[in-house]
This record gives C-alpha cells, structure tokens and sequence, in this order.
C-alpha cells in the first residue's frame, strides 16, 4: 500500500512539473535522471550493488538473460511519461485507475506466461474477472474524458498501466538474478533515461520540439527518487505475490493517495464517476484474491496461495 501512495504523489509531481514545463517528455526524463543519479550515488559503493551487477552481466553473457530482460525502463519512461501528459488533463484518481485497469490486464497475460520470476500463475476465474472489473473501472472513472483528445489522455494510462505489469515482470526477474532489488532498479533507471533521451534526441534532430525550462522548485524533482523505492518494492513483490496481484494490492494506496491529492489540492476533483470506479476497483480487487475462487486451469497445480 506504501508503494501504491507513492505512485500517486509520484504522479502528481509528474504532471505538475509536465504542465510547468510543456513538455511531458523533457519533464518524464528531468525526473529519471535524479533517481538514476541517487542511484548511480549508491549502488556501485555498496558491495551487494556491486555484487549484483557482476552477476547481472555474468548472466546476461551467459544467456540466462536475454537482452529484452534489460528492458523494463523502457516500459518504466511510458508509465512516467504518461503521467507527465495525462495528469493535468484528467486528474490523478483518473489516471490511477487507468493505470489500473491496463496493469490489471497485463498483469493476467505476464502472469499466464512466466514472464516474472515466479513462475506461471494459472487464469483462475477469479483473476479474469479481477482483471475484466478493472477494465469496467477504467470505462466509469473516465466517463466524460472520453471523446476528442480526452481519448487519448486516458487511453495513454491504460497502456503505461499494460508496461507498469511487464516492467514488474522483467525486473523482478534481474532482482532475483542480483540477490538484491537495487541493481534491478539502477538498470531500470539507466534505461529509461537513455529511452527518454533517446527520444528527445529525435524530436530535436526532426525540428519537432523547442527548448524547455525547467523550473527552480525542488520538490517538484522529487518524482524521480520516489520512483526508486517504487520499483524497488515491485523487483521484490513480484516473486512472491505474482505481477496481478502485486498490482491489485497496490490499488488501495494508489487510489487513497489520488482521492486525497485530487481533493485537497488544485486542479480537477473526483467525480462521482471517479469514485464509482474506485468501488469497482476494489471489488476487482477482492475478486482476484478471494480464496473460494481460486481454481487453476486443468492439468496445472495452483502457483498462488
């Protein structure tokens, strides 16, 4: 649930400093750069850091990972740059539960197909429907964001939502490969920065973007180092509680910290249709996990207690 809060504060100073800016990209790559840079500060000091690292490239030399393991930052920069435009546009709680419904989803399919570190998790019932209801949420929590570019800005959440489950996945899997989460999360970082810079580097070749300024406010920039602890818990999570079920626990500290940022600070407040997809969320949530549902696919031993 801490972690669930974290991404909604997290994705407040996102949309905050994308709005400052103008630019949700230059914004998103602003953000990762200060959590790679703690990172940078920390990992390679520390001897399980660096432990880590080794056995990450020993692995990865190896072949017991393979080059698109590395590749969960890429799926973190569409998460954080999709805070960065879609915040402003249609609120935190929105945006949440956005997330929500695409992580939901992506979460069934990463689970289904071993994409994380603990294995396959059947398609019980019950999570299809977990994952289904969330879909619903999305739908009545978006209710008068949808048509003309408010399509876009809520679509956009539900994808990063899709990315949130496979980067999950993907650095739960380096994360048991380092014995720790931290060199996970500076791959992740480094990662998505370069994915970032990659992309700006582009727009500027292509003549499709000007120059930002980046305001002054500190706390703004603090994004990026709640992020670090973010995905720090996820590397770890998702070995034992699989990437559905990770993500669905995060739902109640992502929607308390949204309904209370939405409410109490400036900009677009809940509506009834926001708090009405909440409810649905909670219910998917309670689904997925209710024990008298728990029924694995024929031929499979359940893998989640």
């Amino acid at each position: 649930m801490t972690a669930g809060v974290g991404l909604a504060v997290q994705a407040r100073l996102n949309g905050e400093l994308g709005s400052r800016v103008g630019d949700g990209i230059a914004a998103t790559l602003a953000s990762t750069v200060v959590g790679l840079v703690l990172l940078l500060l920390v990992v390679p000091l520390h001897p399980a850091g660096r432990r880590g690292l080794r056995l990450m490239r020993a692995a990865v030399r190896d072949g017991d990972l393979r080059w698109w393991h590395l590749a969960g930052g890429v799926c973190g920069a569409l998460f954080v740059a999709g805070q960065g435009i879609s915040v402003g546009a249609v609120g935190v709680a929105v945006f949440t539960v956005a997330v929500v419904g695409g992580s939901a989803v992506g979460g069934l399919v990463v689970d289904r197909f071993a994409i994380g570190p603990g294995g396959r998790r059947c398609i019980t019932v019950a999570r299809a429907a977990g994952a289904v209801a969330c879909v619903v949420a999305v739908a009545v929590a978006g209710h008068g964001a949808w048509g003309g570019s408010g399509t876009v800005v809520v679509v956009l959440p539900v994808l990063a939502g899709a990315a949130v489950a496979v980067q999950s996945a993907l650095n739960g899997r380096l994360g048991v490969i380092a014995g720790s989460p931290w060199p996970a999360t500076l791959v992740n970082f480094a990662v998505a920065a370069t994915s970032l810079a990659g992309v700006l580097t582009v727009r500027a070749v292509s003549g499709w973007s000007s120059p930002v300024r980046l305001p002054a406010e500190p706390l703004l920039y603090l994004a990026g180092v709640i992020g670090v602890g973010v995905i720090a818990v996820a590397t770890i999570a998702v070995r034992h509680l699989g990437v559905l079920v990770f993500g669905l626990a995060g739902v109640a500290g992502q929607l308390l910290g949204a309904v209370v940022l939405d409410a109490f600070t400036p900009g677009r407040e809940p509506s009834v249709a926001t708090f009405a997809g909440i409810v649905i969320t909670f219910l998917a949530l309670a689904l997925a996990t209710h024990p008298r549902f728990r029924r694995p696919e024929p031929g499979h031993a359940p893998t989640e207690s």
